[in-house]
């Protein structure tokens, strides 16, 4: 098995998550009492999530950067971005790397892809809303999918919940009633499916929570890492 460079702590919410689910697939890919040989390097959240509010997204660049560069010194031979929001700086990071990087919204566009899904409902942090290249264009562009937001005050508040909840461990059940109010109009304005475009809101939305077809971009960005470990 190759070994896989992890850049995660925002959050470590879900980047807990992405341990479970990368070394259960590679426990039910190989058997017996495999593993997936990572390598971790986890951000202190409050610092990038200050460095983000601030806009400085070149400091930032920096930082992932080095810390993908020492991931790659440590044998790693891939990296992988545990967020959707900072895949905003995966050509930079992965120009420092040298490596590939396994992006987010790939692993998401196929899916969506082999499901026959052209338009899909984006929930995610304001950033991943706002800023169509972090993964809108790539879903477009290479995945034929296009996509759909809530309206301003409807990313306002999945972004608060994101933020002030979920990346704090925090799961409240009116937060879940705000988001399937979210999907409702998606779905309204023509959505077929729901990308659950931030790596902690499958904390929140579970399957059978959505009205629509939930692609949980965590474990299909998982799933995705196991696949190129025992490639």
């Amino acid at each position: 098995m190759k070994t896989l460079g992890v850049i995660g702590g925002m959050s470590w919410e879900s980047s807990a998550v992405y341990y479970r689910l990368i070394n259960q697939g590679v426990a039910a890919r190989a058997g017996g009492l495999h593993s997936a040989p990572l390598l971790l390097h986890s951000l202190d959240f409050a610092a990038i999530a200050a460095a983000q509010a601030a806009g400085d997204w070149a400091g930032l660049a920096a930082q992932l950067g080095t810390a993908a560069q020492g991931l790659v010194r440590a044998g790693a031979g891939a990296v992988l971005l545990a967020t959707n929001t900072m895949h905003k700086l995966a050509p930079a990071v992965q120009a420092a790397a040298g490596v590939p990087l396994l992006h987010i919204a790939d692993a998401t566009g196929a899916a969506l892809q082999a499901a026959g899904i052209t338009r899909a409902g984006l929930l995610g942090t304001r950033f991943t809303m706002d800023d169509p290249a972090i993964v809108q264009d790539r879903l477009r562009l290479n995945f034929g999918v296009s996509t759909l937001l809530p309206d301003a005050p409807g990313r306002a508040e999945v972004h608060r919940v994101i933020y002030e909840e979920l990346c704090r461990g925090r799961i409240e059940d009116r937060s879940r009633v705000a988001y399937q109010q979210q999907i409702a109009a998606l779905q309204a304005a023509g959505a077929q499916a729901i990308i659950l475009g931030c790596t902690e809101i499958g904390l929140l939305i579970e399957p059978q929570h959505s009205p629509l077809p939930a692609f949980d971009t965590t474990s299909l960005h998982a799933a995705a890492a196991v696949d190129w470990i025992c490639s």
